[in-house]
Protein backbone atom coordinates (compact mmCIF):
# COMPACT_ATOMS: atom_id res chain seq x y z
CA UNK A 1 0.00 0.00 0.00
CA UNK A 2 1.22 3.50 -0.88
CA UNK A 3 1.31 5.86 2.11
CA UNK A 4 -0.70 8.98 1.22
CA UNK A 5 1.28 12.20 0.97
CA UNK A 6 1.12 14.22 4.23
CA UNK A 7 -0.13 17.36 2.43
CA UNK A 8 -3.37 15.60 1.52
CA UNK A 9 -6.53 15.57 3.63
CA UNK A 10 -8.28 12.23 3.20
CA UNK A 11 -11.94 11.80 4.09
CA UNK A 12 -12.27 9.06 6.72
CA UNK A 13 -14.02 6.54 4.46
CA UNK A 14 -11.30 6.97 1.82
CA UNK A 15 -8.47 6.63 4.35
CA UNK A 16 -10.09 3.54 5.87
CA UNK A 17 -10.59 1.89 2.46
CA UNK A 18 -7.02 2.55 1.37
CA UNK A 19 -5.62 1.26 4.68
CA UNK A 20 -7.71 -1.89 4.39
CA UNK A 21 -6.82 -2.50 0.74
CA UNK A 22 -10.37 -1.94 -0.48
CA UNK A 23 -10.96 -0.48 -3.97
CA UNK A 24 -11.16 3.31 -4.30
CA UNK A 25 -12.10 5.36 -7.39
CA UNK A 26 -10.97 8.96 -7.81
CA UNK A 27 -13.26 11.58 -9.37
CA UNK A 28 -12.33 15.02 -10.69
CA UNK A 29 -14.09 18.20 -9.66
CA UNK A 30 -13.77 20.57 -12.64
CA UNK A 31 -16.75 18.81 -14.19
CA UNK A 32 -18.73 19.92 -11.13
CA UNK A 33 -17.62 23.55 -10.86
CA UNK A 34 -16.90 24.41 -14.50
CA UNK A 35 -18.57 21.71 -16.59
CA UNK A 36 -22.25 21.74 -15.59
CA UNK A 37 -24.80 24.24 -14.27
CA UNK A 38 -26.04 24.27 -10.68
CA UNK A 39 -27.87 22.28 -9.29
CA UNK A 40 -27.46 19.50 -11.87
CA UNK A 41 -23.74 19.45 -11.17
CA UNK A 42 -24.12 18.53 -7.50
CA UNK A 43 -26.91 16.06 -8.29
CA UNK A 44 -24.62 14.39 -10.83
CA UNK A 45 -21.70 14.31 -8.38
CA UNK A 46 -23.76 12.63 -5.65
CA UNK A 47 -25.29 10.17 -8.13
CA UNK A 48 -21.88 9.16 -9.51
CA UNK A 49 -20.53 8.61 -6.01
CA UNK A 50 -23.55 6.39 -5.35
CA UNK A 51 -22.88 4.35 -8.50
CA UNK A 52 -19.30 3.73 -7.40
CA UNK A 53 -20.41 2.66 -3.91
CA UNK A 54 -23.01 0.32 -5.43
CA UNK A 55 -20.22 -1.15 -7.59
CA UNK A 56 -18.22 -2.13 -4.51
CA UNK A 57 -15.70 0.72 -4.39
CA UNK A 58 -15.26 3.90 -2.36
CA UNK A 59 -15.61 7.20 -4.26
CA UNK A 60 -13.00 9.91 -3.71
CA UNK A 61 -13.93 13.21 -5.32
CA UNK A 62 -10.79 15.35 -5.38
CA UNK A 63 -10.59 19.13 -5.00
CA UNK A 64 -8.67 21.87 -3.20
CA UNK A 65 -10.61 23.61 -0.42
CA UNK A 66 -9.04 26.49 1.52
CA UNK A 67 -5.73 25.53 -0.05
CA UNK A 68 -5.81 21.91 1.10
CA UNK A 69 -5.95 19.07 -1.46
CA UNK A 70 -8.87 16.93 -0.31
CA UNK A 71 -9.31 13.30 -1.28
CA UNK A 72 -12.99 12.63 -0.79
CA UNK A 73 -15.59 15.31 -0.10
CA UNK A 74 -18.58 15.54 2.22
CA UNK A 75 -22.01 16.47 0.79
CA UNK A 76 -21.56 20.00 2.18
CA UNK A 77 -18.15 20.31 0.52
CA UNK A 78 -19.62 19.12 -2.79
CA UNK A 79 -22.32 21.74 -2.44
CA UNK A 80 -19.70 24.45 -1.88
CA UNK A 81 -17.75 23.31 -4.91
CA UNK A 82 -20.88 23.20 -7.07
CA UNK A 83 -22.36 26.55 -6.08
CA UNK A 84 -19.49 28.89 -5.18
CA UNK A 85 -18.55 31.42 -7.90
CA UNK A 86 -14.98 31.67 -6.61
CA UNK A 87 -13.68 28.18 -7.39
CA UNK A 88 -10.56 28.26 -9.59
CA UNK A 89 -9.96 25.75 -12.37
CA UNK A 90 -6.80 23.95 -11.25
CA UNK A 91 -4.53 22.10 -13.62
CA UNK A 92 -1.18 20.77 -12.45
CA UNK A 93 0.62 24.09 -12.92
CA UNK A 94 -1.98 25.89 -10.78
CA UNK A 95 -1.88 23.49 -7.82
CA UNK A 96 0.91 25.17 -5.79
CA UNK A 97 -0.63 28.59 -6.42
CA UNK A 98 -4.08 27.76 -5.03
CA UNK A 99 -2.49 25.89 -2.11
CA UNK A 100 -0.29 28.85 -1.22
CA UNK A 101 -3.19 31.30 -1.48
CA UNK A 102 -5.46 28.99 0.57
CA UNK A 103 -8.36 29.25 -1.85
CA UNK A 104 -10.81 26.80 -3.42
CA UNK A 105 -9.92 24.95 -6.61
CA UNK A 106 -11.56 22.34 -8.81
CA UNK A 107 -9.09 19.84 -10.21
CA UNK A 108 -8.75 18.94 -13.89
CA UNK A 109 -7.80 15.51 -15.21
CA UNK A 110 -4.07 16.25 -14.86
CA UNK A 111 -4.15 17.54 -11.29
CA UNK A 112 -6.68 14.91 -10.18
CA UNK A 113 -4.44 12.18 -11.54
CA UNK A 114 -1.42 13.48 -9.65
CA UNK A 115 -3.31 13.88 -6.36
CA UNK A 116 -4.94 10.47 -6.74
CA UNK A 117 -1.53 8.87 -7.25
CA UNK A 118 -0.13 10.70 -4.21
CA UNK A 119 -3.00 9.25 -2.19
CA UNK A 120 -2.36 5.71 -3.48
CA UNK A 121 -5.48 5.52 -5.71
CA UNK A 122 -5.04 3.57 -8.96
CA UNK A 123 -8.35 4.15 -10.80
CA UNK A 124 -9.79 7.50 -11.86
CA UNK A 125 -13.12 8.20 -13.60
CA UNK A 126 -13.78 11.34 -15.64
CA UNK A 127 -15.98 12.46 -18.52
CA UNK A 128 -13.57 13.23 -21.34
CA UNK A 129 -9.83 13.75 -21.73
CA UNK A 130 -8.11 16.94 -22.75
CA UNK A 131 -5.71 16.77 -25.66
CA UNK A 132 -4.38 18.56 -28.70
CA UNK A 133 -6.61 21.49 -29.62
CA UNK A 134 -7.62 22.11 -33.19
CA UNK A 135 -5.16 24.56 -34.72
CA UNK A 136 -2.45 23.59 -32.22
CA UNK A 137 0.16 23.88 -34.99
CA UNK A 138 -0.33 27.65 -34.59
CA UNK A 139 -1.43 28.02 -30.95
CA UNK A 140 0.65 25.19 -29.38
CA UNK A 141 -2.44 24.56 -27.21
CA UNK A 142 -1.96 21.04 -25.86
CA UNK A 143 -3.55 19.91 -22.61
CA UNK A 144 -1.41 19.00 -19.62
CA UNK A 145 -3.63 15.91 -19.37
CA UNK A 146 -1.45 14.26 -22.01
CA UNK A 147 1.91 14.70 -20.30
CA UNK A 148 0.37 13.63 -17.01
CA UNK A 149 -0.95 10.46 -18.65
CA UNK A 150 2.62 9.77 -19.72
CA UNK A 151 4.04 9.91 -16.19
CA UNK A 152 1.44 9.04 -13.53
CA UNK A 153 0.42 5.48 -12.67
CA UNK A 154 -3.38 5.68 -12.76
CA UNK A 155 -5.94 3.98 -15.00
CA UNK A 156 -8.17 6.73 -16.41
CA UNK A 157 -11.69 5.84 -17.55
CA UNK A 158 -13.27 8.36 -19.93
CA UNK A 159 -15.62 8.54 -22.89
CA UNK A 160 -12.64 9.35 -25.07
CA UNK A 161 -11.08 12.66 -26.03
CA UNK A 162 -13.42 15.65 -25.93
CA UNK A 163 -14.77 16.02 -29.47
CA UNK A 164 -13.95 19.75 -29.53
CA UNK A 165 -10.29 18.68 -29.87
CA UNK A 166 -8.17 17.16 -32.63
CA UNK A 167 -8.68 13.50 -31.80
CA UNK A 168 -6.21 12.14 -34.35
CA UNK A 169 -3.32 14.30 -33.16
CA UNK A 170 -4.21 13.52 -29.54
CA UNK A 171 -3.99 9.78 -30.20
CA UNK A 172 -0.65 10.26 -31.98
CA UNK A 173 0.67 12.22 -29.01
CA UNK A 174 -0.45 9.53 -26.56
CA UNK A 175 1.37 6.95 -28.66
CA UNK A 176 4.54 9.06 -28.53
CA UNK A 177 4.20 9.32 -24.74
CA UNK A 178 3.87 5.53 -24.46
CA UNK A 179 0.34 5.61 -23.05
CA UNK A 180 -1.71 2.46 -23.80
CA UNK A 181 -5.10 3.55 -25.14
CA UNK A 182 -7.72 0.81 -24.92
CA UNK A 183 -11.38 0.96 -25.94
CA UNK A 184 -13.85 -1.03 -23.90
CA UNK A 185 -16.13 -3.17 -26.05
CA UNK A 186 -15.56 -1.46 -29.40
CA UNK A 187 -13.17 -1.46 -32.34
CA UNK A 188 -13.58 2.31 -32.84
CA UNK A 189 -12.30 5.09 -30.63
CA UNK A 190 -15.19 7.18 -29.27
CA UNK A 191 -15.49 10.96 -29.38
CA UNK A 192 -17.12 11.86 -26.08
CA UNK A 193 -20.69 12.72 -27.19
CA UNK A 194 -20.55 10.04 -29.91
CA UNK A 195 -19.56 6.39 -30.10
CA UNK A 196 -17.65 7.01 -33.33
CA UNK A 197 -14.75 9.26 -34.24
CA UNK A 198 -13.46 7.87 -37.52
CA UNK A 199 -10.38 6.56 -35.70
CA UNK A 200 -9.86 2.86 -34.98
CA UNK A 201 -9.34 1.69 -31.43
CA UNK A 202 -5.57 1.45 -30.79
CA UNK A 203 -6.30 -1.55 -28.55
CA UNK A 204 -9.53 -3.28 -27.48
CA UNK A 205 -10.58 -4.85 -24.17
CA UNK A 206 -13.88 -6.48 -23.31
CA UNK A 207 -13.87 -6.76 -19.53
CA UNK A 208 -12.73 -4.94 -16.39
CA UNK A 209 -10.50 -7.92 -15.62
CA UNK A 210 -8.52 -7.35 -18.82
CA UNK A 211 -7.88 -3.75 -17.82
CA UNK A 212 -6.84 -4.82 -14.32
CA UNK A 213 -4.40 -7.35 -15.79
CA UNK A 214 -2.89 -4.62 -17.99
CA UNK A 215 -2.50 -2.32 -14.99
CA UNK A 216 -0.70 -5.01 -13.00
CA UNK A 217 1.55 -6.01 -15.91
CA UNK A 218 2.50 -2.41 -16.75
CA UNK A 219 3.35 -1.25 -13.27
CA UNK A 220 4.96 -4.53 -12.20
CA UNK A 221 7.43 -3.96 -15.03
CA UNK A 222 8.14 -0.48 -13.71
CA UNK A 223 6.76 1.14 -16.86
CA UNK A 224 5.50 4.46 -15.56
CA UNK A 225 2.40 6.24 -16.76
CA UNK A 226 -1.31 5.78 -17.11
CA UNK A 227 -3.60 3.49 -19.04
CA UNK A 228 -6.32 5.38 -20.91
CA UNK A 229 -9.56 3.38 -20.96
CA UNK A 230 -12.06 4.79 -23.45
CA UNK A 231 -15.64 3.75 -22.69
CA UNK A 232 -18.05 4.70 -25.50
CA UNK A 233 -21.21 6.51 -24.41
CA UNK A 234 -24.27 4.20 -24.45
CA UNK A 235 -25.91 4.11 -27.87
CA UNK A 236 -29.24 5.37 -26.53
CA UNK A 237 -27.57 8.51 -25.14
CA UNK A 238 -25.15 9.49 -27.89
CA UNK A 239 -25.38 12.45 -30.23
CA UNK A 240 -24.43 11.35 -33.76
CA UNK A 241 -20.97 12.53 -34.78
CA UNK A 242 -22.13 14.58 -37.77
CA UNK A 243 -24.81 16.34 -35.72
CA UNK A 244 -22.52 17.29 -32.83
CA UNK A 245 -19.78 18.16 -35.31
CA UNK A 246 -21.87 20.98 -36.78
CA UNK A 247 -22.50 22.43 -33.34
CA UNK A 248 -18.82 22.19 -32.41
CA UNK A 249 -17.77 24.01 -35.60
CA UNK A 250 -20.19 26.82 -34.80
CA UNK A 251 -19.01 27.08 -31.20
CA UNK A 252 -15.35 27.08 -32.30
CA UNK A 253 -16.03 29.91 -34.73
CA UNK A 254 -17.64 31.94 -31.94
CA UNK A 255 -14.68 31.19 -29.69
CA UNK A 256 -12.31 32.62 -32.31
CA UNK A 257 -14.50 35.68 -32.81
CA UNK A 258 -14.47 36.44 -29.09
CA UNK A 259 -10.72 35.88 -28.73
CA UNK A 260 -11.12 33.21 -26.06
CA UNK A 261 -7.85 31.37 -25.39
CA UNK A 262 -6.06 29.04 -22.99
CA UNK A 263 -7.89 27.29 -20.18
CA UNK A 264 -11.05 29.33 -20.86
CA UNK A 265 -11.62 27.60 -24.22
CA UNK A 266 -12.99 24.28 -23.00
CA UNK A 267 -15.55 25.67 -20.47
CA UNK A 268 -16.80 28.15 -23.10
CA UNK A 269 -17.15 25.52 -25.80
CA UNK A 270 -18.88 22.98 -23.57
CA UNK A 271 -21.29 25.61 -22.26
CA UNK A 272 -22.06 26.96 -25.72
CA UNK A 273 -22.66 23.46 -27.09
CA UNK A 274 -25.21 22.90 -24.30
CA UNK A 275 -27.03 26.02 -25.52
CA UNK A 276 -26.82 25.13 -29.20
CA UNK A 277 -28.03 21.57 -28.59
CA UNK A 278 -30.97 22.68 -26.47
CA UNK A 279 -29.53 20.87 -23.45
CA UNK A 280 -29.03 17.54 -25.22
CA UNK A 281 -25.25 17.64 -24.84
CA UNK A 282 -25.62 18.09 -21.06
CA UNK A 283 -27.88 15.03 -20.87
CA UNK A 284 -25.30 13.06 -22.87
CA UNK A 285 -22.47 14.31 -20.65
CA UNK A 286 -24.27 13.12 -17.52
CA UNK A 287 -25.11 9.76 -19.12
CA UNK A 288 -21.52 9.07 -20.12
CA UNK A 289 -20.18 9.99 -16.67
CA UNK A 290 -22.64 7.52 -15.11
CA UNK A 291 -21.52 4.87 -17.60
CA UNK A 292 -17.86 5.52 -16.84
CA UNK A 293 -18.50 5.27 -13.10
CA UNK A 294 -19.94 1.77 -13.49
CA UNK A 295 -16.87 0.64 -15.45
CA UNK A 296 -14.41 2.42 -13.17
CA UNK A 297 -15.81 0.73 -10.06
CA UNK A 298 -15.63 -2.66 -11.77
CA UNK A 299 -12.00 -2.07 -12.78
CA UNK A 300 -11.03 -0.98 -9.26
CA UNK A 301 -12.65 -4.09 -7.77
CA UNK A 302 -10.95 -6.36 -10.31
CA UNK A 303 -7.56 -4.75 -9.70
CA UNK A 304 -7.81 -5.14 -5.93
CA UNK A 305 -8.79 -8.82 -6.34
CA UNK A 306 -5.86 -9.39 -8.67
CA UNK A 307 -3.24 -7.68 -6.52
CA UNK A 308 -4.37 -8.48 -2.98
Amino acid sequence: MTTPHPSLALRDEVADSLAAGRPVVALESTIISHGMPYPRNVEMALEVEGIIRAGGATPATIAVLDGVPRIGLSPDELETLASSPDVAKVSLRDLPYVMARRVHGATTVASTMRLAALAGIRVFVTGGLGGVHRGAEHSFDVSADLTELGRTDVAVVSAGVKSILDIGLTLETLETLGVPVVVHGSDEFPSFYSRSSGHPAPLRVDSPEEVAAMMAAKWDLGVEGAISVANPVPEADEIPADEIGRLIDRALAECDQRGITGKDITPFLLGRIVELSGGQSLDTNIALVRHNAHLGAAIAVAYERLTS
